[in-house]
C-alpha cells in the first residue's frame, strides 16, 4: 500500500477548500496533513473533525499573530513548503489556492495537486481583501506578486498530474502555467444526504440565503442592500472581515429582517438550505461555488452572477437564474424575475447528482490508479 499525504495551503476558515480536504482526509483517513499555520477557532462544528487528524505545520506556525498577517507572509509560503521533508512518501496529494501548497518537493513519489485556482491575487481576479484601494499596500502588493507569478509558474511545472475543480479553472490553469489539467468536480456531502430529494413545497419556504465567507470577493454588501431596498427576509451564514460593515448596514432597519447567523452546524445548514426561498450568490469569476450545489441539492435555486463555476452548474430557468453585472441594480431586477417564475425542487435536486461525495471519491481513485500505474 503507497504511502500517502495530505497537503493543504492553511487553516484559518472553514469554506469550500476544506470541504475537499476533508473528503480527502476521509479517502485516505491515515495521510497525515500538512498546513503552512493552522488556527482552528473559526471552524465551528468542524473544529473537531480537524482537530482529530494528524496536522503538521511548517515554520510559519510560530509566528505571533500569523492567522492576521497571512496575506504578507505568503512571500515566504513557497519557501516554507520547499523544505517540508517528504521524501518518505509514494504519494503527496496537495489541496492548494492562494498559499502555494503545490510548492512542496516529492523527490521519491508521485505529485498530484488538486488545484482550487492559480492564486486570484496574483492574475487580477477579486481576492478576499480590497487591498488595491491603499496606494500604499497597492504599490508593495504589486512588486510581492510580481515574484510570486515566477515562483508560482515555476512550482506549476514541478506536478505530476494537475487536478482542477472546474473547467474554468483548467482555463486559468492553461493560460498562467501552460499546463494541462484534468476537471474533477469537488465533492458536496449534501449531495450524498440529501440524495432521496426530499423537497420542502414552495409554501413552506419563507426568506432568501447567503452563505459565504464574509468578505470582499464574496460581496455579501450586495445581497444584504438588495435585501434591504425590496424589504425581503434574508438569513446570512457566514463570518469575516466584512461582519461589523454589514450590521452596520442594517442597524436602522425596519421589522429585523436581516438576520446574521455566523457559523452554523451541518444540520442547522441543511434545514436553512431546505426552507430558503433561493439562495443569493453575488461573486463574480467563482472558482467552482460548492455552495450554489449545497443549495440545489435541497431544490432550492440559486441567483448567481453570470461568471466562473456557477456558469457550468446552473441551468437559467431550471435550477436557477443569472445577472449578467455585478451590481445591485442587476441583483435587484433578477430577484424581481424570481418571484415571478417558478422552479421544480426536485428536478433541481436532480440535476446536482454527479456532484457527490462517492462520484469525487471514485475518480480520484481511479486518476491515481491510473497514474502509478503508468
Amino acid at each position: 500500500m503507497p504511502k500517502i499525504v495530505l497537503v493543504h495551503d492553511f487553516l484559518a476558515e472553514y469554506g469550500g477548500a476544506e470541504r475537499v480536504v476533508e473528503a480527502l482526509h476521509e479517502l485516505f483517513p491515515e495521510a497525515p496533513l500538512f498546513v503552512a499555520f493552522a488556527d482552528l477557532r473559526n471552524f465551528g462544528s468542524k473544529k473537531a473533525v480537524f482537530e482529530a487528524m494528524d496536522i503538521r505545520t511548517t515554520w510559519l506556525q510560530y509566528i505571533p499573530g500569523v492567522a492576521k498577517l497571512r496575506s504578507p507572509l505568503r512571500l515566504f509560503a513557497p519557501s516554507a513548503f520547499a523544505h517540508l521533508d517528504l521524501s518518505e512518501y509514494d504519494i503527496v496529494i496537495s489541496s492548494s489556492n492562494a498559499y502555494h501548497a503545490k510548492s512542496v518537493r516529492v523527490p521519491n513519489g508521485t505529485h498530484f495537486c488538486y488545484c482550487h485556482t492559480p492564486p486570484r491575487s496574483l492574475y487580477g481576479y477579486d481576492a478576499a481583501s480590497s487591498w488595491k484601494k491603499n496606494p500604499l499596500i497597492k504599490a508593495g502588493g504589486q512588486i510581492i506578486n510580481h515574484f510570486l507569478r515566477q515562483t508560482d509558474f515555476a512550482a506549476a511545472q514541478n506536478i505530476d498530474q494537475i487536478i482542477v475543480n472546474s473547467e474554468t479553472v483548467a482555463k486559468r490553469v492553461k493560460k498562467y502555467w501552460r499546463r494541462s489539467s484534468t476537471v474533477i468536480y469537488p465533492p458536496v456531502a449534501f449531495v450524498d444526504q440529501n440524495k432521496d430529494n426530499k423537497i420542502t413545497p414552495a409554501q413552506d419556504r419563507s426568506y432568501f440565503l447567503f452563505v459565504n465567507r464574509l468578505n470582499f470577493a464574496k460581496h455579501p454588501e450586495l445581497a444584504v442592500q438588495a435585501c434591504l431596498d425590496l424589504d425581503l427576509p434574508l438569513k446570512v451564514v457566514g463570518t469575516g472581515p466584512m461582519l461589523e460593515e454589514l450590521k452596520e448596514m442594517v442597524a436602522n432597519q425596519k421589522g429585523k429582517k436581516i438576520e446574521f447567523l455566523g457559523s452554523v452546524s451541518d444540520r442547522k445548514l441543511a434545514q436553512l438550505y431546505s426552507h430558503a426561498q433561493a439562495l443569493l450568490y453575488p461573486v463574480i469569476d467563482e472558482d467552482f461555488g460548492i455552495v450554489p450545489i449545497e443549495a440545489m441539492a435541497f431544490g432550492t435555486p440559486v441567483l448567481a452572477h453570470y461568471s466562473g463555476g456557477p456558469t457550468e452548474t446552473i441551468i437559467e430557468g431550471k435550477t436557477g437564474l443569472f445577472f449578467k453585472r455585478l451590481d445591485l441594480a442587476s441583483l435587484k431586477q433578477t430577484i424581481e424575475k424570481f418571484q415571478e417564475s417558478s422552479f421544480n425542487g426536485k428536478v433541481i435536486a436532480a440535476h446536482v447528482q454527479r456532484f457527490s461525495v462517492k462520484n469525487f471519491d471514485k475518480k480520484i481513485m481511479d486518476l491515481i490508479k491510473e497514474h502509478v500505474k503508468n
